[in-house]
Formats: structure tokens, C-alpha cells, sequence
């Protein structure tokens, strides 16, 4: 179902983290480091900050730290893992609202929600789409890429948009398209390049548009707003 691959694709795999918390204070104290890592790498970058660094901005000692995370590339991993999980559940949101489905408004729409959560989420930007020095945030994005892939793909043939044999390589190849577009808008634009996202979006929809129905093209009304990608436990 599309409700169950769209909750796949909004659950990231757990990092190597040492210790994943479970009481109610442990979380908060993880969630405080997460947040302020995030204020650090807006602040100063991602490779001259420290796990240090990090304790000493957070407030806890650096063994307190270590009990959660091995080091500095695992808090980076973390947060990384953190912040695409909203970027998914922004995706999945934004697609509920759509009134009209049409490939290119699933591409749109895709891409827009991925901006949104940019805008907000500025870490994300030094740590995923500047650089990606760290190996472990590199091998989640591509890991995440399939997921997506696998999903959209799969909604997108599930309501009528695109042919059956659309092959799952080319909507992975079409989402690792999305991903540079991204990477190039953003690589000096904190805000990142519109005009740039606008012609990366252009570009994926043609490229899918091969595959798309007569329905696809035209658009699909929706007799009401339960259609398509659900949250957790809902039925479309």
C-alpha cells in the first residue's frame, strides 16, 4: 500500500549511536545536544567543530556525551538522520494536499517540500549538501534516495500517474538528480538558488514524463483528501 511504503520512507535506519536513550530525560538531553550542534554548525562550520566543542555548548560533560554518541561524525550522523526524517514526513504532508495529481505536481510538490524544511533546518545544508565529507551521511543520503525513490515510484504508478514499467532505476536516477540540483543550489546560497530549483524540477519532470500516463499529464482530481501517502496507521 502506499500509506506503508510512504511510512517506510519517513522511518531512517538508526545510526551506530552508543546508547539510544529511552527515558524521557535521556532523549531531551540528546535532542538538547542535537540542537545545539545544529547552532554550531550554522556558527562555525562543520570541520572545526569538535566533540568538545559540542559538550562544552551543550552543557554536559564530554564522557556524558560519549555514553550516546562515539564521536563528533556520529552526532553529525544524527542529526542528519534527524532533520531528513522531517523533510519525509513535510513530503508525505504536502502531498496530502494536493487536490489534483498530475507527475509533474508529484515531482513539484516532492522538491518543494525539500526546500521548506532547507529553509529552516540550515545545519542540514553544511552537513548534507556542502562537502558530505562525513562517509556515514554520504551512505545514509543514498540509502535515503532509494527509499524515496522506491515510494514516489511506487505511489505514483498506484494512483494512475505513471506506466507500470516505469523501471525502479530510472525513479532513482531521477531522485539522485534532485539530490545535485540541490547540491548546486545551495552550494553558496544559503537560501538557495530558486531559479536553479525551478529548471531542476523542469528537468526531472521531463525526464519521468516518459513514463506517464495520458491521466498523468492531464491530472487526477481527488474526490476527497484521503488519496495517496498517509500517516502512520491511516488507510488510503
Amino acid at each position: 500500500m502506499a500509506s506503508e511504503r510512504a511510512e517506510a520512507a519517513v522511518t531512517p535506519p538508526t545510526s551506530s549511536r552508543r546508547r539510544i536513550p529511552t527515558q524521557a530525560r535521556s532523549r531531551r538531553k540528546v535532542e538538547h545536544i542535537l540542537d545545539t550542534t545544529a547552532r554550531l554548525v550554522v556558527e562555525r562550520g562543520v570541520e572545526s567543530l569538535t566533540t568538545r566543542d559540542i559538550a562544552l555548548a551543550s552543557g554536559v560533560p564530554v564522557a556524558s556525551l560519549y555514553q550516546y554518541f562515539a564521536d563528533k561524525e556520529e552526532v553529525l550522523l544524527a542529526l542528519a538522520e534527524r532533520d531528513m526524517a522531517e523533510m519525509d514526513a513535510q513530503v508525505v504532508a504536502d502531498l496530502l494536499e494536493l487536490r489534483v495529481l498530475t507527475l509533474e505536481g508529484l515531482v513539484r510538490t516532492t522538491m518543494q517540500a525539500f526546500v521548506s524544511v532547507y529553509r529552516r533546518r540550515r545545519a542540514f545544508v553544511e552537513i548534507y549538501l556542502r562537502g558530505r565529507s562525513n562517509a556515514a551521511v554520504h551512505q545514509f543520503g543514498r540509502e535515503h534516495n532509494a527509499r524515496v525513490a522506491q515510494m514516489l515510484r511506487d505511489f505514483a504508478i498506484e494512483q494512475g500517474l505513471a506506466e507500470p514499467t516505469m523501471p525502479q532505476v530510472s525513479a532513482t536516477l531521477a531522485v539522485e538528480i534532485g539530490d545535485r540540483v540541490f547540491q548546486l543550489a545551495y552550494e553558496h546560497a544559503d537560501d538557495g538558488d530558486s531559479e536553479l530549483v525551478e529548471e531542476g524540477i523542469t528537468l526531472v519532470t521531463a525526464y519521468l514524463e516518459r513514463y506517464a500516463t495520458p491521466a498523468g499529464i492531464a491530472g487526477i482530481e481527488r474526490s476527497n483528501g484521503t488519496t495517496g501517502p498517509t500517516h502512520p496507521g491511516e488507510q488510503p
